[in-house]
């Protein structure tokens, strides 16, 4: 017996050994096969791109894993535990894989087995990193003893703190929320640290099965879970009975954050920063990249531009005439349910969707759209309102198809029931008003002028209703707002604000085209100083300016200021047929208004990558002694200002004394009532089909354009002045509310000289009329003898011819004649 004992036991021993060997040699076969686990050293995950304005608050995310990596210190403990009590108990006990856990798997999956049910796992959360890092998700034996293997090397390699950091920040939640910091704000619109205790335990149930687990599809098993792992926390000692309770007995609370821009109406900015960081760094650094990116942007001045243009294109689309709803739907059964499918306007709040459900005499009644909660269901409630059809008379002023104006001759034509309508409230007249989107648009900029930075941007009426930024997208011709770089050329070289230019018809021939240009008010003023021209916006002037000039000089200038990359040097160009963009016009004032420093438009104040470091910095001005440690007795630090000059200071002040003027005498006076200094131009193209005003104070630029996205003409009247400089009226007036006025500085050694405003001459008799006080450079002034350019292109006249309508026109210019004979050509 003993020896057949013993000859069974070598033959265990020996069968052990065989077995032994054969599980290490395919053990050795698997580790070959395994990865490399130090790559979890460099683990950088895709990480969600944030941007903020400039007083941090965040405008939009973009990810294509919604993560933000938060470290394992900034976890509060309670949350820890939420997750241990959920996915690994012994995490902190194990040595990577935790063989109870797996013994008692073993014995549930057999009795599983025996009932056709799901087998369970015994996954640590050291192995949930293997496999979700280093392997597949392949269900299959050599997975398993990868992972397992992947597990104790992993445990040697990282200390538990990071494996936990690891693992909270990889896994899904659902949602499109990846990592324990994504799915707090996904889920609750809150940073972790702010969750409560019923939070944290909802978290921790989403990383088994997210799907099953929905907080309105699945609300009862989302529960369970959620309770079963506070119950577990208290077993393991994390929180108390009395907390437990308290905590099972919420609900889920969960408030699904809307992704999208957080700062109100600041979509066009937003979209505009998105693409400049994918042209500097690329796809993948915006979408996985984790930066942090601190825009231009002012919030307050944001809702004032879009507050400005709004009702700007709205007053103009009112007077253009109604349009009539552009949907209907089925009011038969409960309107409610269609209308809370129409699309919105976020960011023009003030008004409601609303649907026609009946049309008297008096007055029309309508439904307003009820609201969706998180989960996509119809609020029940039902509100109406009435239109007065007294308040409706705007809406009898109709276009039609082909927008040709046409007056409805009763209420029944405007609208009809089922019709898709936008309603207002308008507390002032206690009562609902009609609109509609207008079908004109726009744009707004604003920029501060000593370093470029974008403040505001208004791409459109609403970027829910067009995405097409006119800002920056729209090419249209700038019209007279392009004038003050020809004369900024023009007073660059020898010209000054007194020279006098001839105001009158004008016939150019080329290439056997004849152009005829023409003043927007026809005729011409005869001889008048540049200030005049620019004042009063003429065309013929500028013209024969140009033509005096040159062309390829002020092509030079002109694609200095940054309005065109490349002009074409013709002389219609000097009247801005040329198309540029709103904020290119924008950036070219700037530099007019900060004395001619040259600047680059920038949405982007500084880029830090994941980790915090600055990658850019708009700012770049140097500063030596800015870092210095201690005081001794050095001089004061000084910024010094590397951008080029590109435009003489003094010159810089000519022309803004000369639009000082387009705001006091010219076609923007309705800007005086802004009472402070104003310098600015109106720009109107041919047929008002582009309505501009570009205007500013020392410290702030802005630049509106109105028109049709297809040029159309707008109709007689509809000029820079009449639909621009109200809107820009608008928004200064908000912006610079609580801001003291300020002069534009004029630069040392100019003299300050009182001319005739019409001769450009000397003004010796101060008791006289039309006396201003003009700005020179040193070594000039006004003219000693009256001399008018551009005499020698006026139509159909001899020079003796010319002469003689001068001197009819200005006894000045007689006494010039008499007093120096032969100035006039």
């Amino acid at each position: 017996m003993i020896r057949l004992l013993g000859y069974f036991f070598g033959i265990g021993v020996v069968f052990f050994l065989l077995v032994a060997a054969g599980v290490f040699i395919y053990v050795g076969d698997l580790s070959k096969e395994l990865p490399d686990y130090e790559v979890l050293s460099k683990y950088e995950p895709p990480v969600t791109t944030r941007i903020h304005s400039v007083d941090g608050q965040l405008m939009g995310e973009f990810a294509r894993e919604r993560r933000l990596y938060i470290p394992i210190q900034a976890v509060p403990d309670r949350v820890k535990a939420a997750f241990l009590s959920a996915e690994d108990k012994n995490f902190y006990k194990h040595r990577g894989v935790d063989f109870f856990a797996l013994a008692r798997a073993m014995v549930t999956n057999i009795e599983n087995y025996r009932n056709n049910r799901r087998l369970i796992g015994a996954s640590t959360i050291t192995q949930q990193v293997a496999k979700n890092f280093l392997l597949t998700r392949d269900r299959t034996v050599d997975r398993k003893i990868k992972e397992a293997i992947l597990a104790f090397r992993i445990e040697q390699a990282y200390s538990k703190d990071r494996i936990l950091e690891l693992y909270l920040n990889e896994i899904f939640f659902g949602a499109g929320a990846y990592g324990l910091a994504g799915a707090s704000l996904t889920y609750f619109g809150k940073s972790i640290n702010e969750v409560d205790l019923h939070e944290a335990a909802y978290l921790a149930t989403l990383p088994k099965a997210p799907s099953n687990y929905h907080p309105f599809d699945d609300t009862e098993a989302a529960l369970d879970r959620r309770n079963w792992i506070i119950d577990r926390m208290v077993d393991n000692g994390y929180v108390t009975e009395q907390e437990a309770e308290i905590a099972q007995a919420k609900g889920l609370d969960v408030n699904f954050r809307r992704s999208g821009a957080s700062v109100f109406a600041s979509e066009y900015f937003t979209e505009e920063a998105r693409k400049e960081i994918i042209e500097r760094y690329g796809e993948d650094a915006l979408y996985e990249g984790g930066l942090s990116v601190r825009t231009t942007l002012d919030p307050d001045l944001q809702d004032l531009a879009r507050q400005a243009l709004q009702n700007g294109l709205v007053k103009f689309d009112r007077n253009w005439g109604w349009r009539g709803a552009e949907r209907q739907i089925d009011i038969s059964g409960d309107w409610g349910i269609p209308l809370a499918d129409e699309p919105t306007y976020r960011d023009v709040p003030q008004w409601k969707v609303a649907a026609v459900l009946s049309v008297g005499e008096e007055a029309v009644q309508f439904g307003l759209q009820p609201k969706k909660d998180v989960s996509g269901a119809v609020d029940a409630k039902r509100e109406t309102g009435t239109l007065a059809v007294s308040d409706l008379k705007w809406a009898f002023r109709m276009r039609d198809e082909d927008g040709k104006r046409v007056t409805a001759e009763s209420i029944n034509e405007v609208v009809a029931p089922g019709d898709v309508i936008m309603v207002e409230y308008v507390q002032e007249e206690d009562a609902f008003g009609l609109r509609q989107v207008p079908s004109v648009s726009g744009a707004l900029v604003a920029m501060d002028p000593n370093t470029g930075r974008v403040l505001a941007m208004a791409g459109g009426f609403s970027y829910y209703d067009s995405q097409f930024n006119r800002a920056t997208q729209a090419y249209r011709q700038p019209g007279s707002s392009f004038k003050p770089f020809v004369y900024a050329a023009a007073l660059d070289n020898g010209y000054t604000p007194a020279s006098v230019i001839l105001d009158a018809p004008i016939k150019l021939v080329s290439g056997g085209r004849v152009w005829e240009p023409k003043n927007y008010s026809g005729g011409g003023a005869g001889p008048s100083t540049l200030r005049l021209g620019v004042e009063r916006s003429r065309n013929l002037m500028t013209v024969r300016l140009a033509k005096d000039m040159g062309m390829r000089l002020v092509a030079e200038y002109a694609e200095q200021f940054g309005i065109y990359d490349k002009m074409l040097p013709v002389l219609a160009m000097s009247l801005g047929s040329g198309e540029t963009t709103v904020l290119r016009m924008v950036s070219g004032f700037s530099v007019l208004a900060n004395g001619g420093r040259q600047i680059t438009p920038s949405l982007i104040d500084r880029v830090q990558d994941r980790y915090g470091k600055t990658i850019y910095k708009q700012d770049s001005r140097l500063c030596e002694g800015c870092n210095s440690t201690r005081w001794l007795n050095q001089e004061e630090p000084e910024l010094i200002d590397t951008r080029d000059q590109i435009l003489d200071p003094m010159t810089a002040y000519q022309i803004t004394s000369m639009m000082e003027g387009v705001v006091q005498r010219g076609t923007a006076t309705k800007l005086r009532a802004l009472e402070r200094p104003i310098a600015g131009k109106t720009g109107t193209t041919n047929d008002e089909k582009d309505a501009w005003f570009v205007g500013y104070t020392p410290n702030l630029v802005t630049g509106v354009y109105v028109g049709f996205d297809k040029p159309t003409p707008m109709g007689r009247g509809s000029t820079g002045g009449e639909l621009a400089a109200p809107i820009f009226q608008q928004f200064m007036s908000a912006a610079l509310e609580d801001v003291k006025p300020t002069k534009f500085k004029v630069p040392e050694g100019m003299s300050l000289i009182k001319i005739n405003r019409k001769t450009g001459m000397r003004a010796f008799d101060e008791g006289a009329g039309d006396l201003i006080v003009e700005a020179f450079k040193p070594g000039t002034g006004p003219a000693d003898s009256y001399f008018v350019i551009g005499a020698e292109f006026a139509l159909s006249e001899t020079p003796e011819e010319a002469l003689e309508r001068q001197l009819k026109i200005s006894p000045k210019a007689q006494q010039a004649v008499q007093t120096n004979q032969g100035g006039l050509f």
